[in-house]
């Protein structure tokens, strides 16, 4: 994550998908009565995305960390260089009776990621900040690849959508001074200037949705 205030200022201004939220609700959700789910999700600065889902009524924990790489290079000294294979991500938990799968993506595509980004999301550039739909199962595949092509029809963006979907593989949690940093640095400049505007826009575009306390990690 750039930390420099001009740079991020910089990158707020040239940022940001032309759209109007919130997005339509995907057309492919079939129910889930199961109790618990995964998502895995990147998109940008994990700090944001876990930030942002910890608002969401039915998730039950989001964990902040690496995913798409090797085991020995999950440390964010060494995926910060970009050259890892690793993407920074967050691993979603969710009771699907309550929030959906489709839902899930509705909100990452609405508030917590600009979608037609390729290897950067705003101020953070680098293939560790790509966003990727990691998908578990056929089912979760067709959810999101129908969605992706319900947006491109409707040409809510102003430009391609390049979010990839990729089978999901191993989840690496990142370090515990990343775990719920938006929750526990809300003042923190990177957070003001980029992730605070998309806690704020979840709350007016899906306030049925939005929970003012959000699921912790740490105590």
């Amino acid at each position: 994550m750039i930390r420099s205030v001009s740079a991020l200022l910089v990158g707020a201004a040239l940022g940001g998908g032309a759209y109007a939220a919130p997005l339509p609700a995907p057309a492919l959700d079939p129910p889930d009565t199961a109790m618990r789910a995964t998502a895995l999700l990147s998109g940008g600065c994990f700090w944001g995305m876990q930030g942002v889902f910890e608002h969401v009524k039915g998730v039950i924990r989001v964990y902040a960390g690496y995913t798409g790489g090797a085991a020995d290079t999950a440390h964010y000294e060494q995926v910060s260089t970009g050259t890892t294979g690793h993407a920074e991500s967050v691993e979603i938990l969710f009771d699907p009776r309550v929030v959906s799968y489709g839902t899930i993506l509705r909100v990452y595509f609405s508030d917590a990621t600009d979608p037609t980004e390729l290897d950067f999301q705003g101020p953070d550039q680098g293939p560790q900040y790509r966003g990727e739909i990691w998908v578990e199962s056929p089912a979760q595949r067709q959810v999101a690849a129908a969605y992706i092509a319900q947006l491109s029809r409707a040409h809510v963006f102003g430009a391609p959508i390049v979010t990839r979907i990729d089978p999901a593989g191993a989840f690496y949690e990142a370090e515990g001074y990343h775990q719920d940093f938006m929750v526990r640095h809300p003042d923190n400049p990177y957070i003001l200037i980029n992730d605070a505007p998309k806690l704020a826009a979840l709350q007016a575009d899906f306030p049925a949705l939005y929970r003012a306390l959000p699921v912790r990690v740490t105590p």
